[in-house]
């Protein structure tokens, strides 16, 4: 599910940098926005279509990956409920689109932080029969989830509703008409960043099952160090969701000197951050690692040094996985999506993890070679993706 489901986000999350792209022109914006907003609506119920009748299977598809009856059975069961929550989750990120563009992302941030807690409370509930409710067990988690995601969905579309800044764009008018050419362009610009999202999410999946080959006390010494790492990414992530509007605001009204400022002015703050997160990792390891697990149990010392060790080689990366997350963001701005989905294939695939196996079990490094592999991935898309902006960004200052 999360693995589909990220590919669905980079679909849905071309509404983005065309609907940024629009405001900078100016040209009749409020309709423009409207149709692109809707053809983003539109694009999520169509990629969950084929999506959820895949995960409506799961039972078999586990079962015919190896696993156990029982297991396979109780995964369908939570699958069954939880899958209905992709459209209203894709719905949601559509909308957050527009309200990212024109600045009110508070709203998304307030919308979010109450669905933990409406999540937290109808799971509880659900999962255990509380207030009155059946306990549906599994199912239950599911159809917590699948509640949370239309809260979230209906708490943008409320503030789309009535915000004064958004309510001329009338999005929820009901001229609902599909408009081919620019559905046929969002395709175009969305199934690249889905199937780079992809990548990069496969090859720390890749990861995790060498590491799981290897043994219990690396793969968790890995889920603590990815999880570390996996939280500071987060920062040059929303630089680069910055930087795509920025940048495309500044190219759909002309202003090329504006791209390249806009681009790399999101690319110093995204890396800086990773550089200091590097440091921290470096010099304070096992406060991190303290946060996950209890560093003073004897019982835990094997996975403690291992997740120090991995913290380590983990801060290695930050500046190069800051580097390539931000690029790819300013790429976006200027609709190059094609291009950096392959640089990502190469970078991951081509070197990340044929590297991270030869290290791991060719050479006998260990869950050390695994992390190096990733390094090895990571560094070769940010300089590719890099690269690639620094040529864009060039040639258009000077067109």
């Amino acid at each position: 599910y999360h693995g589909l489901m990220i590919f669905c986000m980079g679909v849905v999350s071309a509404t983005l940098p065309l609907v940024s792209t629009a405001l900078g022109r100016r040209k009749r914006p409020l309709r423009e926005v409207r149709l692109l907003m809707h053809q983003g609506l539109w694009l999520a119920l169509w990629v969950c279509l084929p999506v959820w009748a895949l995960l409506w299977h799961t039972e078999a598809i586990l079962r015919a990956m190896g696993q156990s009856a029982e297991a396979s059975a109780m995964a369908a069961e939570f699958m069954r409920t939880l899958q209905w929550a992709l459209l209203p989750y894709l719905c949601f990120l559509v909308l957050r689109s527009l309200l990212a563009a024109t600045g009110l992302q508070r709203w998304t941030l307030l919308v979010a932080l109450l669905a933990i807690a409406v999540n937290a409370v109808l799971a509880w509930a659900l999962m255990f029969g509380r207030g009155g409710l059946p306990a549906m067990g599994l199912a239950g988690a599911g159809l917590a989830t699948t509640l949370c995601s239309l809260f979230m969905c209906g708490g943008l579309a409320a503030v789309v509703r009535w915000h004064p800044v958004l309510r001329p764009y009338h999005l929820l008018r009901a001229d609902w008409q599909v408009e081919p050419t620019r559905l046929k362009a969002m395709v175009k610009l969305g199934l690249p960043i889905g199937l780079t999202f992809a990548f990069e999410t496969s090859i720390f999946y890749a990861a995790v099952m060498m590491m799981g080959r290897i043994g219990p006390h690396e793969l968790a010494a890995h889920a603590v160090a990815i999880q570390i790492a996996s939280i500071s990414f987060m920062v040059p992530l929303s630089f680069g969701q910055v930087a795509t509007i920025r940048v495309a605001m500044a190219h759909g009204a002309g202003r090329y000197a504006d791209v390249a400022r806009a681009g790399w002015s999101a690319f110093v703050l995204g890396v800086g951050f990773m550089a200091v997160m590097a440091v921290v990792m470096l010099t304070t390891p096992l406060t991190l690692v303290r946060v996950f697990m209890d560093t003073d149990l004897p019982g835990n010392a094997p996975v403690v040094a291992l997740a120090v060790h991995f913290l380590a080689l983990a801060a290695l990366f930050q500046v190069v996985d800051g580097a390539q997350a931000v690029a790819a963001g300013m790429l976006r701005g200027l609709h190059d999506t094609r291009v950096p989905m392959w640089f990502a294939a190469l970078g991951y695939w081509g070197f990340g993890i044929p590297l991270s196996a030869l290290f791991a079990f060719g050479l006998d490094w260990g869950g050390t070679g695994v992390w190096l592999g990733l390094l090895t991935g990571l560094s070769a898309a940010a300089v590719l993706l890099t690269w690639r902006w620094w040529r864009l960004a060039h040639r258009h200052r000077h067109s």
